[in-house]
């Protein structure tokens, strides 16, 4: 359905890399829904995958179900970059996607993410490095530009065409706006209309089938990478490759079945992190979830404070029985309890999708 490279991908939705979330386990939920093929890891500082550190290897960490998989990697030396990637080319990733939009301090000011818009010739030099080194694709994730007076995107697209980057993944905000704003539709189609032979994905505020084809079709990008959006929906994937390829919008998941995936996911970090770890680590995992499933005051209120899963069981069981005061006779959630009539409408304008119940950072992206 759409090529990096060598590189045949058979859906053009794309998981975007966020720290802290996009591990294993979720990953593995994601795809067992199904409609997600590349996905790809948090991000990795290159010099410490060099150097083996405990901490970058887990973030590197995945399994035969875990497939294709691309590593992001972050630094602004060409060497580390180069060595990082050669060293994972021999562990069997099908890809390698240079961060250029992180907006982090701590990463820009070592010349890491955002940073390398405004170097567009060392970048460059740096990726041709890595193309010419690796015979796996490698791509670039960025943001328009530093700010609004420094809108490189559609430059530095152009000039990694040049040195044979296999795919262009952008976020349709500045380094500056962080999180803020609204995505640039007409930002994400310049980036397109920049280059002729690299698939463009957009990215940003895409929280439903309809934001991500309307994506598409206003900027004539290849595909979607959806970040945010698939811890609120992690059915988004599915739901929008069934919208893009038929035409048909997919109901809702039940409760039902929003409560087997939370349980499913919970399994898979206990596989992967052990069972203390992994209830810590639910502890943010869970009200995700539970945005969807009415009112839920008592279990967001102690689902927080679990160290084990027979404590999370116990908690569940408690949850569903509470729950039978707000269920009709056929043992539907009474329409007055339903999420929808309990939170705002998500379509405020046409091109964004409100985003007031996924958290961001705060403040200026100068403290984060």
């Amino acid at each position: 359905m759409l090529a990096f490279g060598p590189l045949e991908l058979k859906s053009n939705l794309f998981l975007s890399p966020l720290a802290g979330y996009t591990n294993l386990p979720f990953r593995l939920t994601i795809r067992e829904l199904g409609g997600l093929d590349l996905a790809t890891t948090d991000l990795v500082n290159a010099r410490s995958l060099i150097e083996r550190n405990p901490k970058a290897l887990k973030l590197i960490e995945t399994n035969a179900q875990d497939k294709p998989l691309a590593v992001q990697l972050f630094g602004n030396i060409p060497e580390e970059m180069r060595d990082a990637a050669l060293y994972l080319q021999d562990l069997g990733v099908a890809s390698i996607d240079i961060n250029m939009g992180c907006p982090v301090k701590k990463v820009c000011r070592v010349g890491g993410g955002s940073a390398m818009m405004m170097e567009l010739d060392q970048t460059a030099k740096l990726v041709k490095g890595m193309v010419d080194a690796l015979k796996i694709p490698v791509s670039a994730k960025m943001r328009l530009g530093w700010d609004n007076n420094n809108i490189t995107a559609p430059d530095l697209a152009r000039a990694l065409e040049d040195v044979g980057i296999a795919a262009i993944f952008v976020h349709g905000r500045t380094r500056q706006q962080g999180f803020d704003g609204k995505v640039s539709l007409a930002g994400i189609r310049a980036v397109a209309q920049a280059v002729s032979t690299v698939p463009v994905i957009g990215n940003g505020d895409v929280t439903s089938s309809e934001a991500a084809k309307l994506m598409i079709d206003e900027t004539g990008c290849s595909g979607i990478s959806i970040g945010r959006g698939a811890f609120y929906n992690p059915w988004i994937f599915k739901n929008t490759q069934t919208f893009l390829t038929e035409g048909r919008l997919v109901p809702e998941p039940n409760f039902e079945e929003r409560i087997r995936v939370m349980c499913r996911h919970l399994d898979l970090m206990i596989e992967v992190f052990g069972e203390f770890k992994a209830c810590l680590m639910f502890r943010k995992v869970a009200p995700w979830y539970s945005k969807r499933f009415g009112p839920a005051k008592p279990f967001n209120r102690k689902i927080v404070h679990i160290q084990s899963k027979d404590e999370f069981d116990r908690l569940l069981a408690e949850f569903l029985n509470w729950r039978q005061a707000f269920l009709d006779d056929q043992g539907q959630l009474l329409e007055r309890y339903q999420p929808s009539a309990m939170t705002p409408d998500f379509a405020e304008e046409p091109e964004v999708f409100r985003r007031e119940h996924i958290p961001v950072p705060k403040g200026p992206v100068e403290v984060w």
